[in-house]
């Protein structure tokens, strides 16, 4: 099959791209560095033009409210209404575990919006659901340090390897839609304040990590949970197998 991956070079999307073609499938990556421009539509008809199955990893490159809002709003319309035209029979994005729960997160206010124009479009479709990605420690730790202190939360998490999630989204483009949703997580539970300070221990970090009941997590407040339901597919990689390759 033809399947065109929208972020195709990214962390998620690039990996979606060598699987696919490990199976045999016509891979296609597109972002604005190969000519597609989901928010102008630059390039979108084109790079969709007979595609089998469209896959959606991309992200805003801002995380502030409005911009990631009209980031996803404007990005999906433009490949939902391509999509449609080109006559794609599949059209798979990934999402976030527990979305729909943290309403004062303005991000994932975006993505909830996102998945409600996939589900409105009439088009056959598959939303992935993934915890955190392992590879996003770093840069939650960044995001929660002052004065070399990481103050966290203590609610649970069930991180999980990229390379799993671009596994997943693989599998499911390859298949047939299942006009819902699906989620992955990865095998272990952790705290999110002990995930994170596994992870800058095993790299040597001096930072000290603090579990902090009043910090905000993707601008929530503390009481979230982000653990995914009892039918999510379960990756294999644990924690201390993904640090010793990384």
């Amino acid at each position: 099959m033809k399947i065109v991956v929208i972020g195709g070079t990214g962390l998620i999307g690039s990996k979606v791209v060598a699987r696919l073609g490990e199976h045999g499938h016509q891979a296609v990556p597109a972002a604005p560095n190969t000519g597609v421009n989901t928010l102008t539509g630059e390039g979108v008809k084109e790079v969709l033009q007979d595609a089998n199955v469209v896959i959606d990893v991309s992200n805003s490159p801002s995380f502030a409210d409005n911009d990631v809002m009209e980031f996803f709003r404007t990005s999906t319309t433009n490949l939902l209404e391509a999509a449609g035209a080109a006559g794609v029979g599949h059209y798979v994005a990934l999402s976030v575990v527990g979305a729909d729960r943290l309403p004062d997160s303005g991000y994932l206010r975006a993505k909830v919006a996102q998945e409600e124009l996939i589900k409105g479009s009439g088009l056959p479709y598959s939303i992935v659901h993934a915890t955190q990605f392992f590879e996003f420690a770093g840069g939650i730790a960044d995001s929660a340090t002052v004065d070399g202190t990481v103050r966290l939360s203590s609610a649970s998490m069930q991180p999980i390897a990229a390379a799993e999630v671009a596994s997943a989204v693989g599998r499911t483009a390859a298949g047939a839609p299942i006009n819902g949703t699906l989620e992955v997580a990865g095998p272990e539970v952790f705290a999110l304040d002990q995930w994170i300070g596994t992870v800058l221990a095993a790299r040597s970090d001096p930072r000290t990590v603090v579990a902090d009941p009043q910090a905000r997590y993707f601008g929530s407040l503390p009481k979230f949970e982000l653990l995914p339901g009892r039918d999510a597919q379960l990756g294999q990689i644990r924690l201390s197998e993904w640090l010793s390759g990384n």
